[in-house]
Order: C-alpha cells, then structure tokens, then sequence
C-alpha cells in the first residue's frame, strides 16, 4: 500500500463504513453499498456499489477512489473484481474481538487518524469490561445464537465473546453449521436470532414451530429473541449496541430491553 492517508475511498462492506464513521472520517467515503446505509443514513447520496461478495471493478473505478475496504464474506470473482480496479485494496477478515480491534487501527492508521483509532478501541475495551463486571455474579444461562436458518449457522465468534460477556454460555461451535436436532439436544435456555441482511425481521414463531422446538427452555419461559443483524454482526464499533441487546436478553432481571431486541410473544 502506498504512502499517505486515503482521501477518496469505497467502502464494500458496513464494518468499514462504521470503523470510519466512530474515527471521525465519514466525509472521506466516495461510494459505499446499500448496506452501509443501514448502519449510517447519513452517507444517503453517496454512490451505492456492489458489496465484497459481488463488487465490480466498472463501479468502483466510477467513484474514483484510492482506497477499497473490503471485508470478509467474500467471493473469489468478486476479489478478482476488486484487483482489477486497480485500486489500493485493504481486505479485511476478522473472526475475534481482537481481530476487530487490530482492523480498527489499521482503518484509523491508514486514514492518518491513529489516535483517534486507539481511543476508539479503548472505549469498546471498557464498555466490554465494564458490562463483564456487572454479570460476573449472575447465573449463566446456556445460549443458542444463530446468523443464519437454512444452513442453521451458529454466530461468529466475536458474537460468542460477547455472550459470555453479557452473563450467557455460548452453545455450539462458533460460525460452524449444525442442525435443528443438535440445538434441541442442548435445550437452550435463550434463543437469539441474528440473520445476515434481515434485520430485525427473523420469524421467530415459524422457526419454533417447524424446528420441533416448542417445548425447550427457551421457548417455555419466554426467551426467544431476534436481535438486528447490523448490531451484532458488524464487526466494528456498532457491536456494543449487539452486546447491550445480548445483555437485556440474557439477563432482563439487570438490563431493560433496548433498540434492536425483538422478544417472541
């Protein structure tokens, strides 16, 4: 990558968009995807490209820029797509908090904003921190958390971390498929669905009634859940809005419910 902070960049997936957002950098964003606008309405009229998954190299060099953030799912022909830009390209792919931390500060690093990256990480270190003491007593009821239904697809593992920050015992393999009658055998005393690109519109009840699970924990005591995808699936600052909604669903006897935190009735 060349020398010199980014001036023009386009943004394929909300991760970047929001890292750049909490840095202080948002005018910096030349284009960005219809996602991003999800998670930063105020990017409206900027140009709308094709994400990571199916960029095109025609729309990013309409937008002129010198930087491409990218970042994980990806798809090779997209990626070919990207280089063919020609374009300088950050490509991202984190699985752990501290993954997202590091991507943080390169953002903020290649931006020429790196303090502003440090302070950034340091505020979701102690937000974390500070929501890990007040459940550090509490009971632990065992978690089931999905990112998505046809495969069933536990949550990524950042999403894991932060269920056992929020007072919860994250069950399954992380990011790993499994099925309906794996889950059932656990008996999940909470249920918390986050689908990728569905927002908060998960159908809690068809998904209880035809996966045979109306008689778990989870369901009997009234602890199934949807939580927006952009606040627990974005790896990026965004995600202590995911891990506060994880609170209030874990453990409502300490957290009130919040935005973004859906209960089946």
């Amino acid at each position: 990558m060349t020398s010199g902070p980014a001036l023009r960049v386009v943004c394929l997936q909300p991760s970047a968009t929001a890292i750049l957002k909490a840095i202080g950098k948002l005018d910096h964003i030349v284009a960005c995807t219809k996602y991003c606008l999800d998670i930063c309405s105020e990017l409206s009229g900027r140009i709308i490209v094709a994400d990571s998954w199916t960029a095109q190299s025609t729309q990013i060099l309409d937008a002129h820029p010198d930087l491409v953030i990218a970042s994980v799912p990806y798809q090779e022909k997209a990626v070919i797509e990207i280089l063919k830009s020609g374009t300088r390209f950050l490509g991202l792919a984190p699985k752990t908090l501290a993954d997202i931390y590091q991507d943080i500060a390169i953002i903020a690093g290649v931006m020429g904003s790196a303090e502003s990256g440090r302070r950034v990480v340091e505020d979701m270190e102690n937000t974390i921190h500070g929501i890990k003491d007040q459940t550090r007593a509490l009971s632990r009821p065992r978690v089931f958390c999905e990112e998505w239904g046809k495969p069933l697809i536990a949550s990524q593992p950042w999403v894991a971390e932060l269920v056992e920050t929020a007072g919860g015992r994250f069950i399954g393999e992380p990011g790993a498929k499994t099925s309906a009658e794996v889950v059932l055998a656990e008996d999940p005393e909470v249920f918390i669905a986050a689908w990728c690109g569905a927002g908060d519109r998960v159908p809690l009840q068809k998904i209880v009634r035809e996966r045979g699970w109306t008689e778990t924990r989870c369901v009997t005591n009234a602890r199934v859940y949807c939580i927006s995808d952009e606040i627990l699936n974005t790896p990026a600052p965004t995600l202590l809005e995911g891990l506060i909604a994880l609170a209030a669903a874990i453990h409502p006897e300490i957290f009130p419910p919040v935005r973004g935190l859906k209960r089946m009735t």
